[in-house]
């Protein structure tokens, strides 16, 4: 290899999987250099690094997956000092048209990260935050575990026999639990009856472990926030759970957000231009991250019930001609600007 080849910059793709992951290197004019394939495991990511490494100074690496498959190879790349850029799908019209591969996929991500059409830095995933992700995908599968098991549990009162159902139907929920926790299902000599009970005591006793777990984990959540974002909660209206789904959007390392208006445009808040001909207008931005939206959303309705000055700029702005919906999405606007002040910056 001659010096002038040593020197050249390199761009790479990756095509990320559970068990292998397919690189792609391209020169600085887009040509392709080679694809080669690797094991998804630390030794692999070292050997992927290297072989891009012997077609040249590694510049930046397109990676499909960072939060996904190819998190720990995006963390290696990063901390190796590779810029890692985030890659979508490859679009599914050309796709179409020139067929799916592995190796296609490898170079489609590099020439993304080239040409610069994929730009946004990937999340580290190496810090606090990511701890507190992995605490909320918990606590959330808790919560829904412990909302299908009282549904099971409210449908079950609807085809029990006449005499359970008496004493638990109509119960409110805490009251409900309590109950079902009672039953004793030996005491039946009814089959049908024994084994209703049975069931409710059984799913009842489940939701009481459910939710000691969403009480541990949210402490868990708790700590790691006061800790590491104590500004972001004492914005007005921001409680755990809103600042741990902001937090998580905003990644490990925010600084990746070049402003406010790519915070907002990551969160579907920021409207989005529908101009044509002589009509200037702009519509609503259905992107982004859906559980950040959301979380702006609870923001602002918590402001609404207890805020005076957002109740005001709601009865303000109704009374020149706009509608709830829209004040709303104005306001989310605005709760974005004020957090991504507040975002923690290392």
């Amino acid at each position: 290899m001659t010096i002038v080849e040593a020197a050249r910059g390199i761009t790479g793709g990756i095509d990320t999987h559970g068990e292998v992951h397919v690189a792609a290197a391209l020169d600085e004019l887009g040509g392709l250099l080679g694809t080669e394939s690797f094991d998804a495991t630390p030794e692999g990511y070292a050997a992927l690094l290297s072989w891009l490494a012997g077609f040249g100074r590694v510049g930046t690496v397109g990676v499909e997956g960072t939060g996904s498959y190819g998190a720990g190879l995006a963390r290696f790349l990063a901390r190796a000092g590779v810029e890692v850029v985030e890659v979508d799908r490859h679009n599914r019209q050309a796709r179409r048209r020139q067929g799916k591969s592995d190796p296609i996929d490898a170079v489609e991500a590099a020439r993304a990260a080239l040409s610069g059409r994929a730009h946004g830095k990937a999340k580290s995933r190496d810090g606090s935050v990511e701890a507190i992700r992995v605490l909320v995908v918990a606590k959330r599968s808790a919560r829904q575990a412990r909302v299908k098991a009282l549904t099971q549990m409210r449908q079950l009162t609807f085809t029990a026999p006449d005499q359970l159902q008496c004493k638990i139907k109509g119960l409110a929920t805490p009251q409900f639990i309590a109950a079902a926790k009672g039953l004793r299902p030996t005491r039946s000599s009814d089959p049908v009856t024994a084994a209703t009970k049975a069931a409710l005591s059984s799913l009842a006793h489940r939701i009481g472990e459910l939710d000691q777990e969403v009480t541990q984990l949210g402490a868990r959540i708790t700590s790691l926030l006061q800790a590491h974002a104590p500004e972001l909660l004492a914005v007005y209206g921001v409680g755990i759970d809103t600042a741990a789904t902001l937090l998580v959007t905003a990644g490990d390392n925010p600084e990746r957000l070049r402003s406010e208006a790519a915070w907002a445009h990551l969160c579907g808040v920021s409207p989005l231009q529908a101009s044509s001909g002589k009509v200037a207008r702009h519509r609503l931005n259905r992107g982004g991250d859906r559980q950040a939206n959301r979380a702006l959303w609870i923001i602002v309705i918590s402001r609404l019930a207890s805020d005076p000055e957002t109740q005001a700029y709601m009865e303000r702005r109704v009374k020149d001609g706009r509608s709830k919906r829209e004040v709303i999405r104005m306001l989310k606007r605005y709760v974005a600007r004020e957090v991504y002040r507040k975002l923690p910056r290392g």
